[in-house]
């Protein structure tokens, strides 16, 4: 395996590997460290040993992967741009719970790349952050990610090198429940993503553009917002610049919606004009198994005039909620329950704080499908998002004192787009320069604590957190502006962890750290 890294390849590899005095066990941290530890990293012997106590049914799933360059249509437009398997979206992986997962990887591209298994609870060596769990796969080169896994529920799978996850590297993974108690007929999987690969430009041009900084005063010349419908794509404004968004607003996520126009807000790969139609029959249940995979959109899902039925949250059962809408950040995933009504029923995705939509239908074969155009605009009433849901009690973390908390400032502005985490940008030459430090066995308390005027969905690798106050079990939760949000999580899962802001572009610019085990 290759050894050399550098800035093309996500994280530089620091190993550090100098023993330092053991922290007391009950001893709490509000405080990165900045010292040298006994890191377990992702060789250590305690990362296998704790893959050997997971649950197994002795069945093992395979699925090839392979990255490369392909052409596809969005809309009306041919595009260039990177996926799995010559598509859109990489193929939907299922398999239930203690299944042994396979997957090889060949990489076609010209870049390294590695795969990260969004939301599981597995072996760190297979977590796939390139120079810090594994080395990255350089172009030309094969990985074989194997382990168990643990937990039902939605989750998914992408690259987790650079701006790779905002063209198509990416794909459900549906973890079926052997003892499943929910009743429904059928599931059905639905990525949502903001796309502008191969239309507006690339990622990586939009995150040169940003770097330069954003006005906060007044409106740039050129940002049409009303040209953010579904089917046309935005000019360049005057300006030169033609990927920053402003004035996107909600009040829901407590201000600034997100920093990034798209042309185009995609259901399954399609654009609304083209919309997905799954075929049901009245009075059917079907599973919505939501996955958004946006890099700077969230996302308000409802069915207008029908209220559905909120079940899991990020692979996790919930106590079930009735809502009119739910709204989803970056990385999260929601289960829904719906009954099918006759005719064809909408299911939205609105870009939350911006205008267009994401829509798919659901069609009992009678009726009209109707217009995108003519569908509302807004969806109200009783609208949540996942970390305002409650656990099943079956989930729920055992009360425990904290045997170590940890303040996680998200720091940073979109001024000068200098997002950070305790003051200080991740520095992809030395991950270990300010960790979290933990020991397995330890109940942790992490205080996300919000200090920019910009929401940001955390997310923890390698584990689940609950939110406190008996929140909802999760592992990557919305924080809005100048708020807290503290959750609880058992360090049980040996290894290094990233955790960072699921906006592709605040993590590409910094905000990002590692949970370090040390022994």
């Amino acid at each position: 395996m290759n050894h050399h890294l550098d800035r093309r390849r996500f994280l530089g590899l620091s190993v550090a590997t100098a023993a330092a005095a053991a922290l007391a066990a009950c001893t709490a941290s509000t405080k990165p460290s900045t010292t040298t530890a006994q890191r377990m990293t992702a060789t250590d012997p305690a990362v296998a040993e704790r893959e050997a106590v997971r649950p197994s049914s002795g069945n093992t799933v395979t699925q090839p992967l392979q990255a490369a360059a392909l052409t596809a249509a969005v809309a009306t437009k041919t595009i260039t741009t990177w996926g799995y398997n010559g598509a859109l979206a990489g193929p939907a992986i299922r398999a239930k719970a203690g299944d042994r997962l396979s997957v090889n990887l060949v990489n076609d591209l010209k870049d390294a790349t590695s795969i990260h298994w969004h939301g599981l609870a597995l072996r760190n060596d297979m977590d796939g952050v390139a120079g810090l769990t594994q080395d990255p796969v350089v172009g030309g080169g094969t990985f074989t990610y194997d382990f168990r896994l643990a937990h039902p529920g939605t989750y998914w799978y992408h690259s987790h090198v650079e701006m790779q996850r905002e063209r198509a590297l990416y794909g459900a993974l549906v973890i079926e429940d052997p003892a499943e108690e929910l009743v429904y007929d059928r599931d059905w999987v639905i990525m949502l993503d903001d796309w502008l690969d191969g239309i507006t430009g690339t990622p990586d041009e939009v995150v040169k553009e940003l770097s330069g900084g954003m006005p906060m005063s007044g409106s740039m010349p050129g940002m049409d917002h009303g040209s953010m419908g579904s089917t046309s794509s935005p000019s360049q404004g005057s300006s030169g610049l033609s990927h920053m968004l402003m004035g996107s607003r909600s009040d829901f996520l407590g201000g600034d919606a997100g920093d990034v126009r798209y042309p185009f807000h995609l259901f399954n790969s399609k654009a609304p004009d083209q919309a997905e139609i799954l075929s049901a029959k009245a009075g059917e249940v079907i599973r919505l198994r939501i996955i958004n995979a946006a890099g700077d959109t969230a996302y308000r899902v409802g069915i207008p005039g029908q209220k559905i039925t909120l079940t899991h949250t990020d692979g996790f059962p919930v106590k079930h909620q009735d809502v009119d809408a739910v709204v989803l950040g970056m990385g999260e995933r929601i289960d829904a329950l719906l009954t099918v009504r006759d005719g064809y029923t909408p299911v939205m995705a609105l870009a939350e704080g911006k205008t267009g939509q994401a829509l798919g239908f659901i069609s009992t074969g009678t009726g009209r499908k109707p217009l995108p155009a003519v569908l509302p605009n807004k969806l109200e009433g009783t609208v949540v998002d996942g970390g305002q849901l409650k656990a099943d009690p079956k989930v729920a973390l055992a009360d425990k004192t904290p045997d170590r908390t940890h303040d996680v400032h998200l720091t940073g502005s979109m001024m000068n787009y200098d997002w950070g985490i305790n003051g200080k940008r991740f520095d992809m030459n030395n991950p270990y320069g300010n960790t979290f430090d933990i020991k397995a066995g330890e109940r942790v308390e992490v205080n996300f604590i919000n200090d920019t005027d910009m929401w940001h969905p955390m997310h923890l690798h390698g584990h689940t957190f609950q939110v406190s106050g008996g929140g909802a079990r999760k592992d990557t939760v919305i924080v809005r502006p100048k708020q807290t949000v503290t959750v609880i999580f058992d360090a049980d899962n040996p290894g290094q962890w990233l955790t960072h802001c699921h906006n592709a572009y605040h993590a590409e610019r910094g905000m990002m750290a590692v949970f370090s085990y040390i022994k």
